[in-house]
């Protein structure tokens, strides 16, 4: 090939490459919770404030230093959800609460919003990291929700420990079991019927109702991802599933819309399909993250008794948090931005 024919090929490769689109990176953001209820700042000490504040901190900039390095939200998610359910802290692996019968049942849920693919545990026991075997449910498995024994066969077949049961007890969570079953024999001595089923937790403190963990991100790519962790309700009986585990009620995540992960009593969340329902109003309606959850959180749920919470991200880097409580162990960090943690209203 002569020096001009050499010329001109090269001149038409480099003219391609110009040509070619250049895709922009989207603005990387995570979002976390620990949990919404009755907390106020009568009710903890400076010291638990801070340690909270620390840990909450501490999962924001373990899922958000993955994305800045180019990690996946799914991969950044699933790290922040972990650091959460290895503290005592929050509701959710070590500091689950206790069922009726003083063992502990641990629900978890993630979700892709690129490709929809979802995974879920549900009533495991002997799991250390609830969502670390939804996510194996999501990536090899065909189906979406594992329960109990299967669950954790499943995750046997996949190299997974089991855990003794009582991996999870704390001193702090027993003393709420014992108090909670108090409350049910005060409520089945005033029962006309004897009864003391769990709807009369309508008469509880939320305390008692309350309590899960999650993440919310957007990665490099413009991918966002959801994922919820939980120990569930306190003294809860009959095999009883809340909405952490439930696509659609406690976790959704669709990059055309938003991932959102939430919080509060579950029942409530299942039956107005609380995640979802935010995306679907970002989705159909045209509405941003924060009047979507506004509208959800403080509608028609809060209206029939719903109490609770969400963290919601899109793929834009926009970050939403709506509660209708007295407060939510709450932290996000955006792009450029330290993290920022709140608990309180």
């Amino acid at each position: 090939m002569t020096s001009k024919l050499k010329y001109l090929a090269a001149t038409l490769v480099a003219s391609a490459l110009l040509s070619q689109p250049v895709l922009a990176q989207s603005s990387i953001a995570i979002a976390i919770h620990g949990g919404a209820g009755t907390i106020s700042p009568q009710s903890m000490t400076s010291a638990q404030k801070l340690r909270y504040e620390a840990k909450l901190k501490q999962a924001t900039d373990m899922g958000y230093n993955i994305l800045a390095k180019g990690g996946s939200s799914i991969e950044a998610i699933s790290a922040a959800v972990n650091v959460l359910e290895d503290s005592p802290l929050f509701n959710a692996g070590i500091g689950a609460v206790y069922t009726y019968d003083g063992a502990h049942e641990l629900d978890a849920s993630i979700m892709d919003g690129k490709t929809l693919n979802a995974g879920a545990v549900t009533g495991v026991k002997h799991i250390q990291n609830p969502i670390n075997l939804a996510r194996l449910v999501m990536t090899h498995s065909v189906h979406v929700m594992l329960s109990g024994e299967g669950a954790e066969e499943f995750a046997l077949q996949q190299g997974m420990p089991l855990v003794a049961n009582s991996t999870f007890d704390t001193e702090r969570r027993y003393q709420s079991l014992l108090k909670a079953k108090q409350k049910l024999h005060d409520i089945k001595a005033k029962s006309k019927s004897g009864a003391d089923y769990q709807a009369n937790y309508v008469n509880w403190d939320n305390s008692y109702k309350m309590g899960t963990v999650g993440a919310v991100a957007v990665d490099k790519q413009g991918n966002i991802a959801a994922a919820t962790s939980t120990g569930g309700m306190t003294a809860k009986r009959y095999g009883r599933i809340g909405d952490s585990p439930i696509i659609g009620a406690g976790t959704w995540a669709d990059n055309d819309s938003c991932a959102v992960s939430a919080t509060g009593h579950g029942e409530y969340f299942i039956r107005f399909n609380v995640a979802s329902d935010i995306c679907a109003r970002v989705k159909y309606q045209g509405k941003d993250i924060q009047k979507a959850s506004d509208e959800v959180i403080f509608g028609e749920m809060k209206q029939a008794g719903g109490t609770g919470g969400v963290i919601v991200v899109d793929a834009k880097g926009n970050v939403a948090m709506s509660f209708n409580t007295q407060g939510m162990y709450r932290a996000f960090r955006k792009q450029g931005q330290q993290a920022q943690v709140a608990i309180f209203k």
